[in-house]
């Protein structure tokens, strides 16, 4: 019994050597493997790739599958978007069409709204004055008049400070100062009262227009309610985008407020912007040199 049990233990011992060795062969560096090497190898990747073939072809058609689930809800989603912008477009027409019904209703055959748009690109920013001034590639060629009001699809960002025939220099909103005026007005909705007033200058401490109210009412001004230009100030069409209401600050008298407005359109990244030549005020001067003809 003790015999065998040394016989045993030899056995093993002489097994774990073995191993041992196999191991630390397998594990040297070699230029190529042995048969038995070779054949495991190749048994492996065989057996693996009879596995894999099938298993990535179920999955291939689960992940088709809610490919195809995503497309039918992207694509159900961009037909309501579609539904609504087609209503839309249907509604601005109707909106089109009864205006100019009522204009010709009323034997009036221009609006404070009306403008033409002449499209430019910026083509220069003074480092000093980023925020103050831009420079576009359109003049006296194109049309182009000083104190025109020069607008993005965002909003309002200033006017036209000074023309030469190929070019023109725009003043940015957050460069005004109380030397520079827009005829404005809080729009409501029917039923409200408007609130007329002017936006005076920039602040830079709040990054703010001032926007003077002229009329005065008790109706309260709410925080988010939208700053147009008025019409009335001879130059600017009316309707144009300026801004957004933040806070309502009173004067050291109490007798008037000066609403602070945030900007609706980035002063910082300008690229294409759109100088508004007031339809109204060509129209008049067409009708002034026809009458002058006769």
């Amino acid at each position: 019994m003790p015999v065998f049990r040394k016989k045993r233990l030899f056995i093993i011992l002489c097994g774990i050597i073995i191993l041992v060795a196999m191991i630390g062969y397998s594990l040297r560096d070699r230029d190529s493997l042995t048969m038995p090497e070779k054949f495991i190898n190749d048994t492996v990747g065989w057996v693996q790739s009879v596995i894999h073939t099938p298993v990535s072809y179920v999955a291939s058609i689960f992940s088709n599958i809610d490919d195809i689930k995503n497309t039918y809800n992207e694509n159900q989603l961009l037909k309501e978007k579609l539904a609504e912008y087609k209503s839309l477009i249907y509604e601005v027409q109707e909106i089109k069409e009864e205006n100019e019904e009522l204009r010709n209703t009323l034997d009036k055959s221009d609006s404070l709204r009306d403008f033409n748009p002449i499209h430019a690109t910026v083509t220069s920013r003074s480092p000093e004055r980023w925020v103050e001034q831009i420079t576009i590639n359109k003049g006296e060629q194109d049309g182009v008049e000083t104190n025109m009001a020069v607008i993005t699809a965002e909003g309002m960002i200033g006017k036209v400070q000074a023309t030469s025939e190929f070019s023109s220099h725009v003043q940015l909103l957050s460069g005004f100062d109380q030397f520079n005026r827009i005829s404005a007005t809080i729009s409501r909705e029917e039923g409200n009262d408007d609130i007329f007033g002017l936006i005076e200058e920039y602040d830079k401490e709040t990054d703010s227009l001032l926007f003077k109210i002229i009329d005065e009412s008790d109706t309260e001004i709410e925080e988010g309610e939208l700053v147009v230009s008025s019409g009335m100030g001879g130059v600017f069409p009316a309707g144009l985008m300026i801004g957004t209401v933040t806070d309502v600050i009173p004067d050291q008298y109490g007798l008037t407020n000066t609403a602070l407005v945030e900007p609706a359109a980035n002063m910082y990244e300008i690229n294409n912007v759109i100088v508004v030549d007031r339809l109204l005020n060509g129209q008049e001067d067409v009708t002034a040199e026809e009458e002058d003809a006769e």
